[in-house]
């Protein structure tokens, strides 16, 4: 039986998805399974591995089962995942010691401006392209280390397996004989060293966390483990392993030095692909590693993490029951004729690039007994534009580039209202993918390429289809002058808790 399908494993912050691709790469099947949020304390975030276990199976099995195909026609299995998110488990068992620590915890805030005030900053930066923030995944484990009785003992005694959410899934798919990560996820944990792409003894002693524990790093498209049998009644490859945001940016064809992505989601993530020089991480912005193929020629990437952007919208619908539903913002939005002076910081967990003030509050201002919920709904809207317009602000002072358009993917694209404002605060095209799961897609063209599907990066490329173009009709003053009107009120959210 031929084996000419990539199943493609999407592990989200809310919810798992699976493709199966075929090797035209046309998506012949999908299947999402939600899973529930913790939020044990405000500014908490955790997630039930487990519960993440169980929505990759169902979703695994419900995708194969809807595309009416063999696993035996399945060629290889791709995986990409959540990033910075920590878990920790037992070696012998499987079986987490505790919920994992989600990418947007704010815990170990604390900490980290304690290693700053120490000097830290500097060094960590530049040997990681990363600033030490809550957000990255070493202060999370050194977290669990030092208040789950007895772990810290049993991790130096090399009883405790943890890493990032696609270790923790190859572990799962893998019976429990793999323990490994790839270089994009490795690069999100403030312990890899940048340029080796390995883990950095300085960087384990100044965050006290037990090499024995972590996985060993490979290049993202790579043959990791067979799964076990008894999970889908024949073993089939995993061959990729890749943090979302990099998947994504190869699921958008962003191959080459200058193209850049924009992925809206519960936040919304930047990335620019720096060819083979990865650019020292800086204030504002960080360096991270791109997708790889080959360990003799890495990749890297400029990026710009927003936290709350889709997120917001979810809290207009969930939080305060202004939306019926997420479409909804963009009726009301367009009913307006201008944003009526009110204004949205979307600083629900603080702020990330390129401010990175962990200490900032969601802010709504200019607020007047003629503000309606429409106001509300634009507000937001235009918040996730502007906050995307810092990022490529601070990209191309760092790049030394100008923007030339910038693809998006992610569910908010669907919001043509926000498409068509975000060409304007920016002024350059906004480029919608043709494809709704850039993300999983680019995990599957990396498992593709690994065994052979597909031929290389280029082969990759010419499989990625473009929709919709928006381009800017804005003036440029107008679009100057509302954003300097949006840094006043970004000023008031700042330092807040």
């Amino acid at each position: 039986m031929t084996a000419r399908y990539v199943v493609a494993i999407d592990q989200g912050t809310t919810s798992t998805k699976v493709l199966v691709v075929d090797d035209e790469g046309g998506v012949r099947a999908e299947w999402s399974v939600a899973f529930p949020q913790v939020f044990p304390q405000p500014g908490w975030v955790e997630h039930d591995p487990e519960a993440i276990w169980t929505s990759v199976l169902e979703a695994l099995h419900g995708a194969i089962a809807r595309a009416g195909i063999d696993v035996r026609e399945v060629a290889t299995i791709g995986v990409t995942n959540q990033r910075e998110t920590v878990v920790a488990w037992d070696r012998r068992s499987g079986d987490p010691v505790a919920n994992a620590i989600v990418w947007q915890d704010r815990r170990t805030t604390a900490v980290c401006e304690s290693l700053e005030l120490d000097g830290a900053a500097g060094w960590v930066r530049a040997r990681t392209g990363l600033r030490i923030d809550p957000y990255f995944s070493a202060t999370k484990i050194a977290w669990l280390l030092d208040h789950v009785p007895g772990l810290r003992e049993r991790a130096e005694r090399g009883e405790i397996a943890c890493g990032t959410v696609d270790s923790w899934l190859l572990w799962r798919l893998s019976g429990g004989r793999v323990h490994a990560t790839d270089v994009t996820n490795a690069s999100r944990t403030l312990l890899m060293d940048l340029e080796t792409a390995s883990w950095d003894q300085e960087l384990l002693t100044l965050f006290e966390i037990p090499r024995p524990m972590l996985a060993t790093i490979e290049r993202s498209a790579h043959l990791y483990a067979e799964t076990d049998r008894s999970l889908l009644g024949h073993p089939v490859v995993v061959a990729s392993l890749v943090g979302d945001q990099q998947a994504a940016l190869l699921g958008q064809g962003c191959t080459r030095e200058g193209q850049t992505k924009n992925t809206y989601g519960t936040g919304s993530f930047v990335l620019q692909h720096t060819g083979t020089r990865a650019h020292a991480g800086t204030a504002s912005l960080v360096s991270t590693a791109a997708c790889s193929f080959e360990a003799s020629s890495p990749g890297y990437a400029l990026e710009g993490s927003i936290f709350s952007t889709g997120a917001a919208v979810q809290w207009l619908r969930d939080g305060l029951g202004v939306l019926e539903s997420a479409a909804q913002s963009e009726e009301l939005a367009a009913s307006l004729e201008d944003n009526g002076d009110v204004w949205f910081v979307p600083a629900l967990s603080g702020l990330g690039a390129p401010q990175w003030d962990p200490r900032a509050r969601g802010t709504l201002i200019g607020v007047t007994r003629g503000t309606s919920r429409a106001h509300l709904a634009r507000a937001v809207l235009e918040s996730i534009a502007y906050r995307t317009r810092d990022v490529i602000t601070a990209m191309d002072e760092q790049s030394g580039r100008r923007l030339a358009e910038l693809r998006v993917d992610g569910g908010a694209t669907r919001n043509r209202w926000l498409m068509q404002f975000q060409a304007d605060v920016l002024g350059v095209p906004v480029v919608v993918s043709a494809h709704a799961e850039t993300t999983a897609m680019g995990a599957a063209y990396a498992a593709g390429v690994a065994v052979g599907l597909w031929t290389d990066l280029d082969d990759v490329a010419e499989r990625v289809t473009t929709g919709e173009r928006f381009e800017p009709r804005m003036s440029a003053d107008q679009r100057d002058g509302l954003y300097r009107r949006w840094g006043q009120a970004l000023e008031r959210a700042r330092d807040w808790a």
